[in-house]
């Protein structure tokens, strides 16, 4: 590709075709800036992966087409995929799960639904999309213009929360209802300028006829579409290709990893003076965080000792079940220094699971920690220095000092963060179901069930304080309404 096509590119949402040297199209891809976006592709290729240097080495020609918003490029980047079916988009996504948009226009009161797999029903699919997470992001926009509802419902439709919010249509009939929703389906077929020009006609007509209601109705419709444009749909999310993430890239280098670490977990331990101690492992897919593979762990002896815990949580997660079922890490960072550290690699040893990578990220000042002699981890001190960093020793282990600034850093403490988080929000939850649980035991006559139609109903312990007699005899009945009131006081 010429480079002067290069400093063509704008600055703008759209998507992209690139064609090999017959000219025909090998990739179609979406971005939230096309210029960024496609120049990262001619850049160095030492970090990427072997698929997407193959696609590269093909690349003679890209050529590309603005759209208003992200949303419209998405979208686009399904119908091009689906018309042209280039084979790197398969090859480079043939370890992603596909996600359709699935609509029955033949029933009386459609809904909008998602599938892995289109099915042979008689209803209409849309797709595939490769980032489920901007599809139904898109979605959740489009729906305050096109409200829809997203289960099935007869033509007694309850008013709920999503009607009162303006997600779901009120007042409305079966083919008001289905003529909003052929609109939504225009919107995603890429029929954004021919809908809103129907719209317009439609608004001048209401007008015409005094029918001001109407009218301001379909401007704010209007409206709310050319709002799209300022929607950050994917954005960063574009650049998740683990060959465009410098701080992946630095952190290969510096540690010198067999390969770059797609799969990045990271464990944290929280707990209450040895009481409820609970684990966390949260999951970094290609530098962004995939809650969807999230794990919390109970440790199964309460005790008050983080490394032991550690060293238990790490034992379960490496054992082969979940390695079989969640897949194998390639690097495992763990929330604390050298303790920590050191449980969990004797868990990892055990298992003789030597080929995983593990590090872990002091607190107090920021140190990435490794175990000194280890072959899973070695610090390339060139690329240290290049990026102003240096090393403290001991006999047991090394320490990385790295500006607070350096990309690595911020990734590392990304992913600390999340598991500490997650940790914290497990902990909290246990603690708080145990404490309601305690003082609704200590009551006679008061079993599981009726605690649970209690919490249920009430929210927590201290609604079920607050709540009149009366109100918990409506609940459970008088007689057990009268055993609570006497023994839990306001």
């Amino acid at each position: 590709m010429q480079k002067d096509k290069l400093k063509n590119l704008p600055a703008k949402p759209g998507v992209y075709f690139h064609k090999d040297k017959t000219g025909q199209i090998i990739y179609v891809g979406k971005a939230a800036v096309l210029k960024n976006r496609v120049r990262q592709y001619f850049q160095s290729s030492r970090l990427m992966d072997a698929k997407t240097r193959a696609l590269v080495a093909e690349i003679a020609d890209t050529d590309w087409v603005e759209t208003e918003s992200e949303i419209d490029a998405l979208f686009l980047e399904a119908e091009m995929i689906k018309r042209y079916m280039p084979r790197y988009n398969i090859l480079l996504r043939d370890d992603k799960s596909s996600t359709y948009i699935r609509i029955d226009m033949k029933s009386d009161w459609p809904y909008v639904s998602f599938s892995r797999l289109p099915a042979d029903d008689m209803a209409e699919y849309f797709g595939p999309y490769y980032s489920s997470y901007s599809m139904k992001k898109a979605l959740r926009y489009l729906r305050k213009i096109f409200p829809y509802y997203v289960k099935p419902v007869g033509d007694n439709a309850k008013i709920d929360l999503d009607a009162h919010l303006g997600l779901s249509p009120i007042g409305v009939s079966s083919s008001e209802y289905k003529a909003n929703l052929r609109r939504l389906i225009s919107y995603i077929r890429g029929e954004r300028k021919t809908l809103i020009n129907e719209l317009e006609t439609e608004m001048r007509n209401a007008a015409a006829i005094n029918d001001f209601e109407k009218a301001a109705e379909i401007r704010n419709k209007i409206y709310n579409l050319r709002d799209l444009q300022r929607q950050i749909l994917f954005g960063d999310k574009e650049f998740l290709d683990i060959s465009k993430d410098r701080a992946l890239g630095d952190l290969t280098d510096l540690l010198n990893l067999p390969k770059i670490p797609v799969r990045i977990e990271g464990f944290d331990i929280s707990h209450m003076s040895g009481t409820n101690v609970v684990a966390s492992m949260v999951v970094f897919k290609n530098g962004a965080s995939d809650r969807a593979e999230y794990r919390k762990f109970k440790t199964r002896i309460d005790k008050n000792d983080d490394f032991y815990n550690m060293n238990e949580t790490l034992t379960r997660r490496l054992g082969e079940k979940n390695l079989k079922s969640w897949g194998k890490p390639d690097l495992i960072l763990i929330d604390g220094g050298k303790g920590q550290l050191d449980a969990a690699l004797q868990a990892r040893d055990r298992l003789g699971l030597f080929d995983i990578p593990f590090i872990g990220l002091a607190k107090r000042d920021e140190q990435i920690v490794i175990k000194n002699s280890y072959e899973d981890v070695l610090v390339n001190e060139i690329k240290l220095a290049e990026l102003g960093g240096s090393l403290e020793t001991t006999d047991d282990f090394i320490l990385i000092n790295l500006p607070k600034s350096a990309p690595i850093i911020k990734l590392l403490q990304r992913v600390r963060d999340e598991s500490h988080r997650f940790a914290v929000s497990y902990h909290t939850a246990l603690k708080r179901a145990k404490q309601t649980a305690s003082l609704l035991d200590e009551i006679p006559g008061i079993g599981p069930k009726t605690r649970a139609k209690l919490i249920r109903k009430f929210g927590s312990i201290n609604g079920v304080k607050l709540a009149s007699e009366p109100e918990l005899a409506r609940i459970i009945g008088a007689a057990k309404a009268k055993v609570i009131r006497s023994n839990i006081k306001n």
